[in-house]
């Protein structure tokens, strides 16, 4: 059976997820069998394995990093905001309902033999379970019952690696205070403390490293220094989306709507030298783009409501007019046709007037879709005629029937079994496929075609291969840990779990 190790945080965004993926790294590197685990994530950024199921995109991150391939029994449960007081419950890969929070809360021990069943499923087939928990483990109102923290690193009986945020200022109060609210058992399980984006001089922070150590009584395994790599985050935290302009040929702007999902569509365009990819609210940052990109969204009918009462949709429409590029995925896709019914209330009950760029409708229905795909390019029209028969693969995960109208041309011809996907019209271009960029080839080809559009030469377009650039900041990512993480004791927590002393 597989030995535990888990690493909690002092709050939401400190770092678990990326730490995680470096220990998965470096595990594997070492000849280990490492598989990552959560129990319960939270994030509108999700993948469909192979099988067909749902899970989080953190728990992806971190298997890419193990060097396997993603199971939905790494995160046995997914929630997905729907609102601000309710969420879709994704219980192993399959969707189990959408439930308000104060039902969850209430429901959640249910759920507990299927955490078990899938931590067990994989205790079994692999040596090492890096565990992430989620929040913090001092959230003291949701403590009873808890199965993502404190709770689980009991069941599964696993020692605890507590991560603060230095960056974000005031973390030796963020250590003791959640050291403090814990109980003495749950104490007893933190083996080490780990301070995350240290900017500056280490020497500077001794003393208050020794200090924090004589308070509390566990050692500080390691000071990780803030760093920037490419490494795919989980959810709306990310700091993705505050990045700063930088200058390229091609400018590129995604919409960011009210409940922007798998933004992570576009990261393989963010690392592309010729290219600046913008996250704009306003419709006055909209400008005049290269493209305009509408991503996937986790309620398609309130973000295309979002639209029209901001005035994105005006600037959008004009922008279309004058003969911009706009390509839409997923809920994004959806948005650009004539309509969307939803006559079963999955999300808003009744009939809504889309952005009409497309000729084609969506009908929402109570089975999602959830399955990877193959496909090409069909022959295409206006600025991207350039992708026709590029290949490419991805995986669908939506609610709704898209129905082409007359005079609709479909964009994509998906393999196994053969079938049409998305819709193009002029300029507009829109389909259901998540990852559709992560192609080098089609990366490359859709900015040669906006390159060529503005009278540029498309001849120097360096497209990097996705898997290829992932890998490169998993090694990356696994030489910081190395370098800044105690190793030595990281091995001796797997080794001895809860038994280890916490003496230097």
């Amino acid at each position: 059976m597989a030995k535990p190790i888990m690493i909690q945080g002092t709050m939401s965004n400190v770092g678990k997820s990326i730490l995680a993926g470096g220990l998965c790294r470096v595990l594997m590197q070492d000849g280990y069998k490492v598989a990552p685990f959560k129990s319960q994530n939270m994030a509108l950024n999700s993948f469909i394995t192979e099988e067909g199921l749902e899970m989080g995109r953190a728990q992806v991150m971190q298997a890419e990093a193990a060097g396997i391939s993603p199971l939905a029994a790494m995160n046995p449960i997914l929630l997905k905001p729907t609102n601000d007081t309710g969420s879709q419950v994704i219980l192993n890969g399959r969707v189990k309902g959408v439930m308000a929070a104060a039902e969850y809360y209430r429901r959640k021990k249910e759920f507990i033999p299927y955490i078990m069943e899938a931590y067990s499923q994989l205790a079994k087939a692999f040596d090492v379970i890096v565990v992430e928990g989620a929040g913090s483990p001092a959230e003291i109102n949701l403590k009873s019952g808890d199965i993502v923290n404190m709770g689980l690193a009991e069941m599964i009986d696993a020692p605890v690696l507590l991560v603060g945020d230095i960056d974000r200022g005031g973390v030796f109060a963020q250590i003791v205070g959640t050291i403090a609210l814990l109980e003495e058992q749950e104490r007893k399980r933190v083996k080490g403390i780990v301070i995350n984006k240290f900017r500056g001089d280490k020497e500077i922070l001794k003393p208050g490293l020794s200090m924090l150590e004589e308070r509390i009584q566990i050692p500080v395994r390691g000071v990780i220094p803030y760093f920037h790599l490419d490494i795919d985050e989980e959810d709306s935290l990310t700091s993705r989306f505050e990045k700063k302009e930088k200058a390229g040929l091609i400018d590129l702007v995604v919409v960011r709507v009210p409940r922007i999902s798998n933004f992570t569509d576009f990261a393989p365009l963010e690392c592309m030298e010729e290219v600046s990819v913008r996250y704009v609210t306003d419709p006055k940052e909209l400008k005049n783009p290269d493209a305009v990109l509408l991503p996937g969204s986790k309620n398609t009918i309130e973000d295309l409501l979002w639209l029209r009462q901001s005035g994105m949709e005006a600037k959008i429409l004009q922008y279309v007019k004058k003969g911009g590029v706009v390509f839409g995925i997923c809920g994004g896709y959806q948005m650009l046709g004539s309509q969307i019914s939803d006559p079963e209330g999955i999300e808003k009950k009744g009939t809504v007037k889309g952005m009409d760029l497309l000729p084609m409708h969506t009908v929402f229905e109570k089975e999602k879709t959830r399955t990877q795909v193959q496909g090409t390019f069909l022959p295409m029209s206006g600025a991207l005629k350039g992708l026709e028969g590029a290949f490419l693969e991805g995986y669908e995960i939506h609610m709704g029937r898209t129905v082409l109208e007359e005079g609709g041309h479909p964009l994509l011809m998906l393999a196994e079994p053969a079938n049409a996907d998305g819709t193009q019209a002029g300029n507009v271009y829109g389909c259901y496929i998540h990852g559709i960029f992560d192609s080098a080839d089609v990366c490359g080809r859709f900015v040669s075609c906006l390159l060529t559009k503005k009278g540029y030469s498309p001849d120097s377009v360096h497209a990097v291969d996705r898997r290829e650039y992932k890998e490169k900041q998993y090694d990356l990512l696994a030489e910081i840990i190395r370098k800044d993480l105690d190793m030595g004791a990281i091995y001796e927590m797997i080794e001895k779990g809860k038994d280890m002393s916490c003496h230097r």
